[in-house]
């Protein structure tokens, strides 16, 4: 009996050993296969926002459309070379867990709940024929209702007229905050303003726009039953626009222009 038993824990031991070996096999084999599906999810993502995309051509050749820069937050200049990093790999996110790549932001100042900001970023630009800038594309993130929500945002030469907005990532319940991926609402951003007099003015309102008001082109129609979440999204659009964001990025280039 006590064979018998031997023999079956022997057994046993056998299965589980081989398919741990197969699970460990196709997960390593498998790893790179899966960072370049959530590497192209987020290229799509960006060339989304940008309104380029197109789903009959491949994803590498479309994005070979769009110029890679680094970004000085301090300074506002851009960059072709940071450290050691290559644009292509350089993370931002990964960034901002590293004292010596990123900044804490002041609580008073952190109306985005981001914690930590890198010190350089990361943005695309796409250019015309004369390589003039046609459109910015720019990573912005911010804490809503459960979680950071994580995106990329366009904007017009004119550094202030939205050409589209897109998230990549974020935790939303679904029906409501998730309602930040329902393509009408996304539509919505087109063509709207962020800056009024020099101050970011663009926010998500409570309800819908009125378009008879003054301030209709800073306003985006509300997500119904996620106010938390609304609001989430126009302190991210107030931090990664204002003097800790992008802001300067523009001041520098409309001097160079």
């Amino acid at each position: 009996m006590n064979e018998s038993i031997n023999k079956t824990i022997g057994v046993a031991f056998c299965v589980c050993l081989i398919c741990s070996l197969v699970v460990s096999f196709s997960a390593v084999s498998l790893r790179d296969l899966q960072n370049e599906n959530k590497l192209n999810d987020k290229r799509i993502k960006i060339l989304q926002a940008a309104d380029i995309y197109n789903p009959d051509e491949e994803i590498k050749d479309q994005f070979l459309k769009l110029e890679t820069k680094f970004v000085n937050f301090e300074t506002g200049k851009l960059m072709d070379t940071y450290m050691d990093f290559s644009l292509e790999e350089y993370d931002p996110i990964l960034a901002t867990r590293d004292s010596n790549l990123s900044s804490k932001v002041p609580t008073s100042e952190d109306i985005a709940v981001i914690k930590n900001r890198e010190n350089i970023g990361k943005i695309f630009i796409l250019r015309n024929d004369d390589y003039s800038i046609n459109k910015l594309i720019l990573p912005i993130r911010g804490y809503g209702l459960w979680g950071t929500l994580y995106g990329y945002i366009s904007i017009e030469n004119d550094f202030n007229t939205i050409a589209g907005i897109e998230f990549y990532d974020h935790k939303e319940t679904p029906g409501l905050g998730a309602e930040v991926d329902n393509p009408k609402w996304k539509n919505l951003w087109a063509g709207k303003e962020i800056y009024q007099n020099g101050e970011v003015s663009l926010s998500v309102i409570k309800g819908k726009v009125d378009n008879n008001d003054k301030d209709a082109q800073y306003e985006i129609d509300g997500l119904s039953g996620a106010t938390i979440t609304s609001r989430g999204v126009t302190n991210m659009i107030a931090y990664w626009f204002g003097e800790s964001g992008y802001s300067k990025l523009f001041k520098e280039l409309n001097y160079e222009s």
